[in-house]
């Protein structure tokens, strides 16, 4: 097996652009620089957002860039029993519960906590219920058939893990960096109608193929924490990291489909010649 295995990750919810152009680019380089092996995982546990036609397009522009892969390739979709199982395992742990609550009631115990940890990357964490659910009122509302998510309790991890949950590090760019999943909060890791999140399926499925370097945008800094406190929970291995900076506007917005983004599709129709790392846009 290779020393040096990453990968490149996208969700098929919609047309690439230049900037997953760069992130694919920088994966498949260094794992040639290495000597390695970058793999390709489409990421699609969102069954709403998901569409067969921009997996296609995916493959279409990854071998219009000149990348190759090691078949098969993994889809995400094909394995919810695999990460039902991860689920399991938490839950036999004693570090997941379930949350019934709306967004609304969500919020409203964010602003009634007593300590405030600030706004993570997907507003403010949300830092558990004030009072648990009693097992008969839990109990009641599965009976009523009440939609759920399950959620991981950051004050049980700690109980469970001691001393361990506050020396969690990882190695970003050779620094060792403390994890602080707390920027998260009780994250969701799955919901009642949907077996996974893309936490639990991204850290299962790193450990399950061997995933030594893990190369990504940094708007996905924040979630490494979290999967670092998943990965001890699991007890699997922890990649070495490296966070890309995001190709952006000339206004600084990030580039992205709102934003006027060209598609990689729509560059290949024009008869465009493909990008590489020196001219995808002025990779960063």
């Amino acid at each position: 097996m290779s020393a040096f295995i990453t990968r490149f990750a996208p969700s098929p919810t919609g047309l690439l652009h230049p900037g997953h152009a760069c992130s694919a680019l920088r994966a498949f380089q260094a794992a040639r620089d290495a000597g390695g092996q970058c793999l390709l995982r489409i990421e699609d546990i969102d069954r709403m957002r998901c569409r067969p036609q921009y997996e296609q397009a995916i493959y279409e522009d990854l071998a219009w860039l000149g990348l190759q892969w090691p078949t098969p390739v993994r889809r995400q979709s094909d394995h919810f029993g695999q990460y039902q199982a991860a689920l399991e395992r938490l839950i036999a742990r004693g570090v997941m519960y379930r949350c019934f609550k709306t967004r609304r009631e969500v919020m409203e115990d964010i602003a009634r906590a007593p300590h405030r940890a600030g706004e993570g990357p997907d507003g403010p964490p949300y830092p558990g219920p004030l009072t648990a659910m009693s097992a008969e009122e839990e109990q009641t509302r599965l009976a009523a058939g009440q939609p759920f998510a399950w959620r991981l309790s950051l004050a049980r991890c700690r109980d469970l893990l001691g001393g361990q949950f506050d020396g969690l590090t990882f190695v970003e760019d050779g620094v060792e960096i403390r994890a602080r999943p707390e920027q998260l909060g009780d994250a969701i890791l799955a919901r009642k109608d949907v077996g996974t999140s893309y936490h639990l399926a991204c850290v299962h499925d790193d450990a399950l193929q061997g995933i030594t370097h893990v190369i990504r945008g940094r708007d996905l800094f924040a979630s490494t924490h979290l999967h670092r406190l998943l990965q001890a929970l699991l007890e699997v291995s922890t990649p070495v990291y490296h966070h890309h900076p995001l190709l952006t506007t000339p206004g600084g917005q990030r580039l992205a489909k709102r934003s006027g983004a060209p598609t990689l599709a729509a560059m290949r129709q024009a008869g465009l010649p493909p990008p590489t790392l020196a001219t995808a846009g002025g990779c960063p």
